[in-house]
């Protein structure tokens, strides 16, 4: 058991926990960060709509977060999955895979999300490279061209109504039969937006980049991107040790200062506010000033 107590263990190494610890360590605080190396974007080949970073790769951006991070002497890192954790009298204790516990007397999680992707051939390898989740990240690179959306109901009229910004060569795959209303229905065809609820067999791509989209029927159409609001789980099973609660949606649930249900713990990224990768930073630094001022608060 490492007996050092931090000030703070960030669990999840990624954009918002590095921003957390950047934070952290310019206030002079003893953090940890366990990281596993997995980010959820980490097939994504680029990433825009993030100032200064606009059109980089995730991984390029990360490597270069990661280097500024440890410039901070009092931020020290830890490679491995963090598996466990538990409330202690003088804050928690995160034990890893490896069995290895270090102890803070605050927690960020930083975690992220899993995506569920949809058993349809093809879509994995084409996910976050031409099966897309926000157009505001890459809706620029593929507008005016040939898109599906592959959604259907509230999440299908969302889409339909949003990516029509970008481009007014618009089809809906429902991938079974419809759950629209007839208002809806109506909307859709008065913007020339096609619906085809026959289910989808097979996306054919050239390394991730989609070529084509092949129906149940053998119907084939030409596509150059699309847009797919897929399921998720939270990645950690700490979300569910520590007792954070969660949204309807499956988010752990936050206040203003990115504290869980739970006192001391934190959460920031992905796993608490579904967005892009700016808001993750941003979420992430918020994170980090407000764990700071509270252990101010506790000692002045």
């Amino acid at each position: 058991m490492n007996q050092q107590i931090y000030d703070v263990i960030i669990i999840g190494g990624s954009y918002a926990g590095l921003a957390a610890a950047m934070a952290l360590g310019r206030s002079l605080r003893k953090v940890l960060v366990i990281d596993a190396g997995k980010p959820c974007n980490r097939q994504t080949p680029h990433s825009h709509n993030f100032i200064t970073q606009d059109g980089k790769a995730p991984l390029e951006i990360l490597k270069e977060a990661r280097v500024q991070v440890e410039q901070y002497k009092t931020v020290h890192f830890h490679a491995g999955l963090a598996i466990n954790s538990q409330k202690t009298t003088t804050g928690f204790e995160v034990g890893t895979e490896k069995g290895v516990v270090f102890k803070a007397k605050k927690l960020i999680l930083a975690t992220g999300i899993k995506d569920i992707l949809p058993d349809i051939n093809g879509f994995k390898a084409c996910w976050g490279i031409s099966v897309l989740h926000c157009p505001y990240c890459h809706g620029y690179e593929v507008r005016h061209r040939p898109t599906g959306i592959i959604a259907n109901g509230a999440a299908a009229m969302h889409y339909a109504q949003l990516i029509s910004n970008w481009t007014n060569d618009l089809t809906l795959f429902t991938n079974g039969a419809s759950l629209l209303t007839e208002e809806e229905t109506k909307k859709l065809g008065a913007h020339n937006i096609t619906i085809v609820e026959t289910a989808i067999k097979t996306l054919y791509h050239e390394k991730g980049q989609i070529q084509s989209i092949e129906l149940e029927n053998g119907r084939l159409l030409p596509l150059e991107a699309a847009y797919a609001m897929v399921n998720f789980v939270q990645t950690s099973n700490l979300v569910e040790q520590l007792g954070c609660k969660l949204t309807e949606g499956g988010l752990i649930e936050v206040d203003e200062s990115q504290e869980t249900t739970v006192k001391d713990v934190f959460a920031c990224g992905d796993n608490s506010s579904k967005r892009a990768l700016a808001f993750a930073v941003a979420s992430g630094t918020l994170a980090g000033v407000m764990v700071n001022f509270q252990l101010i608060e506790a000692t002045f």
